[in-house]
């Protein structure tokens, strides 16, 4: 049986299992991959903080489902999301690549398609996503914003891991420890 680590996430109980990465540290596994009502509850949380930016963008694969319930509750009907594969309608897109996420442990490449670098394009950015920990994902989606010509606005995230929760440049729901 794994442990489990609970946090309070601005009202809502969430039981994380921590699980051991290949280089030894444990982490608090946080996924929103299935759970509607914390989706909708932490969406609808991080909406306010970023209301005023002019288009979102996030990262596949764990930000689409949250990104989509910001973007609907601030009114966007687009927000840009930056794959981890080129896929087919990519090819006039842009690519960057980034340093390794703590869950990846090594360098990946985040391509964005033409229509989603145009909605990007002299606008207000809110960066989202789920996690922020050693901040390389976030990096690689600074650079992404900027090299398609926007304006980073906001970066909001529902967790901050370990050392990142001392950022001042983003907003997040519940700090969780590296364990």
């Amino acid at each position: 049986m794994n442990d489990i680590l609970t946090i309070d996430i601005d009202g809502f109980k969430a039981d994380l299992p921590i699980l051991p990465l290949p280089n030894g540290i444990k982490i608090a596994f946080f996924n929103l991959h299935g759970d509607a009502e914390l989706t909708e509850h932490c969406g609808k949380k991080l909406a306010k903080y970023v209301s005023d930016c002019d288009v979102l963008i996030t990262a596949e694969s764990k930000g689409l489902q949250l990104t989509h319930v910001i973007s609907r509750e601030i009114g966007h009907r687009y927000y840009a999301v930056a794959r981890k594969s080129k896929k087919l309608y990519m090819q006039d897109g842009i690519e960057v690549d980034y340093g390794s996420s703590i869950t990846t442990g090594k360098p990946q490449i985040f391509y964005l398609s033409k229509h989603d670098a145009d909605l990007l394009k002299g606008k207000k950015v809110g960066i989202i996503d789920d996690v922020i920990s050693t901040g390389e994902s976030l990096k690689g989606l600074e650079a992404v914003v900027k090299k398609a010509g926007g304006i980073i606005h906001k970066k909001a995230f529902v967790l901050a891991e370990g050392a990142a929760a001392d950022r001042k440049d983003i907003a997040y729901l519940q700090k969780i420890p590296l364990l």
